[in-house]
């Protein structure tokens, strides 16, 4: 099964620090980036990303805004707000869009539970 991960965040230090966490659980996956939520709209209007990880701090619309927006197309895709802002409002916010929230600073550790639970969806959905 062919995996694409769409990672989304304004630093492009945190897209590869993410990336690097989620090479050393899924190596075979394939990762695309946006440094922007607009970057990333336009990036799924020509790819179709399977799991997307999400910055909630941006300059041009906060994470939570672009999940939202990517739910209308995807449904059921597996998002990730990833932030250090940890705060019960978030964390509620992200629930409310069907998103996991994973705190900052990324690490395999952190994303483990979140790769295994959208891993088991995405071969559940093609079965």
């Amino acid at each position: 099964m062919s995996i694409t991960v769409l990672i989304v965040d304004d630093s492009k230090l945190a897209r590869i620090v993410a990336g690097k966490a989620l090479r050393e659980l899924q190596p075979e996956w394939t990762k695309i980036e946006a440094g922007s939520a607009a970057d990333a709209l336009d990036l799924v209007q020509t790819q179709d990303p399977d799991i997307a990880l999400i910055d909630f701090n941006m300059a041009d619309k906060d994470g939570l805004e672009l999940a939202s927006e990517l739910r209308v197309k995807y449904p059921d895709m597996p998002i990730a707000i990833i932030t250090a802002n940890i705060q019960d409002e978030i964390i509620a916010r992200a629930r409310e869009v069907g998103a996991t929230f994973v705190a900052k600073p990324v690490t395999s550790e952190a994303l483990e539970g979140f790769v295994s639970g959208a891993l088991l969806r995405l071969r559940s959905k093609s079965a």
